[in-house]
């Protein structure tokens, strides 16, 4: 099995964060190649920048380090390409987001001319509601038209079931076939219609393999604004959150988001066992080069650990 197959496994079987199995059973054609194995694996999404926030690529794996709870981890996964991905484009659709809607548009098709042709892409538009922009029964698509139109499906009305979007999203993200996943979070304020509570959105958030970017349009006088939530949920899941000062800045922002899926590198570990159910468990990674230039990485800052007998026993 070669080096991509084999970290492509890896994440398929890593359920949230990390799976029973170091490998998960592959297809029929692959079955002389099963390696079973009850490690944990925890797998990363790393990116990593310059000073001056452009992409770094062409590290290999000995320019990584890895720490768990301020503890060294010896990297058992290492890849680096243009994979596809499994992505949400999470639209805010709240009445106060009338006037910035065709900017917002314009803006979510830049990210999807920018992605790879391969992504596999949804559009979740929400308000009081969340209402999927592909037509049933379509969970997925890769043409740009039909992504524009599950844009345009959306009606400016009512207000903001942010968290309910991001749940939502999340869950749609399972049922994708690509190893990495990702969610575009695009919104003008907090929350004020959901039926699910923060923290309920933030355990799935820590839980999930995903990557979350958020991108925060707020009028000055907004009750509603809430930056630090967006911010902590890009935080958390390892993402970015972005704060265009004007709806021209919208564009250069989700080009940015989509050349940054596309050029992280996937980073994994097997953890040290324990017996403690929803242990936090916090991670560092960083990179280094022979030139000594001061590299910025951005990954997940922390996992709920669960323990295999406890995986076991649901």
């Amino acid at each position: 099995m070669n080096r991509r197959s084999a970290v492509r496994t890896l994440v398929a079987g890593a359920g949230s964060l990390f799976g029973r199995n170091a490998f998960a059973a592959p297809a029929q054609d692959e079955a002389d190649n099963i390696i079973h194995s009850e490690s944990r694996l925890v797998v990363l999404d790393v990116s990593v920048k310059t000073r001056d926030g452009n992409f770094v690529s062409g590290l290999s794996q000995e320019n990584f380090s890895v720490f768990e709870n301020d503890r060294p981890q010896r990297i058992a996964v290492f890849d680096h390409g243009d994979p596809p991905v499994t992505v949400g484009l999470l639209v805010d659709e709240s009445r106060s987001m009338t006037r910035k809607r065709p900017d917002v548009i314009i803006a979510a098709m830049a990210f999807v001319v920018e992605s790879n042709r391969k992504d596999e892409i949804f559009v979740l538009n929400f308000n009081d509601e969340v209402t999927p922009g592909l037509p049933s029964p379509v969970l997925f698509s890769d043409d740009v038209q039909e992504l524009r139109r599950a844009l345009f499906r959306g009606v400016s009305q009512g207000r903001t079931a942010l968290n309910d979007a991001v749940v939502a999203g999340l869950t749609q993200l399972k049922q994708g076939s690509r190893d990495k996943k990702a969610l575009v979070l695009i919104s003008d304020g907090g929350d004020n219609a959901s039926t699910h509570t923060r923290r309920e959105m933030l355990d799935l958030v820590e839980a999930s393999t995903a990557t979350v970017y958020t991108i925060g349009l707020f009028d000055a006088d907004d009750p509603d604004r809430d930056p630090g939530l967006l911010k902590q949920i890009a935080r958390i899941s390892g993402g970015e959150a972005y704060f265009p000062s004007s709806l021209e800045e919208m564009v250069p922002a989700c080009r940015r988001i989509a050349r940054d899926i596309r050029a992280r590198y996937t980073v994994g570990y097997v953890p040290a066992a324990g017996n403690r159910p929803n242990d936090i468990r916090n991670i560092r990674v960083g990179a280094s080069r022979q030139d000594h230039a001061r590299l910025i990485t951005r990954t997940r800052s922390s996992y709920r650990y669960d323990p295999i007998d406890n995986h076991r026993s649901k």
